[in-house]
């Protein structure tokens, strides 16, 4: 194989609007698409756990020329937790970005919760470099400077 990018990540939330709150008010990506969509049907019916008869499907764009995408089951009840780096699965997605700090510091002033404190990422000169949060499902979201940081 031969690829050229990441297409996208994609994550299945509880409640979309509380998503949204979080991606999309916090962070500041911008929703590109937002429909449902029939999944009692055709091949998406072998991709569920469970059945279901549609989903919300909500793109959101980052500014990389790559999506975000989120989906929710409006009117089902959304099994599963998000899980944690030690479990089998993908574990979190990660952002790179200029600032690492000061994006924490802007997400905790939110109200946003940081995995284990901020202060669990710092060296011992008080820089930090990379941190997880969680999304309002618990999913980890990383921010950190890039990979040779």
């Amino acid at each position: 194989m031969e690829a050229t990018g990441i297409s996208h990540i994609a994550v299945c939330v509880r409640d979309m609007d509380k998503a949204l709150a979080f991606y999309r008010d916090i962070l500041g990506m911008t929703v590109k698409k937002d429909f449902i969509e029939d999944t009692s049907t055709g091949g998406l019916t072998h991709t569920y756990k469970h059945k279901r008869d549609n989903r919300r499907t909500v793109y959101l764009d980052w500014g990389q020329d790559q999506f975000f995408v989120m989906t929710s089951h409006p009117g089902d009840k959304t099994d599963g937790e998000g899980i944690k780096l030690d479990q089998v699965g993908v574990s979190h997605v990660s952002f790179t970005v200029k600032d690492v700090r000061a994006l924490a510091d802007e997400l905790i002033a939110m109200g946003v919760e940081i995995a284990g404190g901020i202060e669990a990422f710092a060296d011992t000169e008080g820089h930090v470099r990379t941190f997880f949060a969680f999304d309002p499902d618990g999913i980890l979201v990383q921010f950190d400077a890039g990979i040779a940081s």
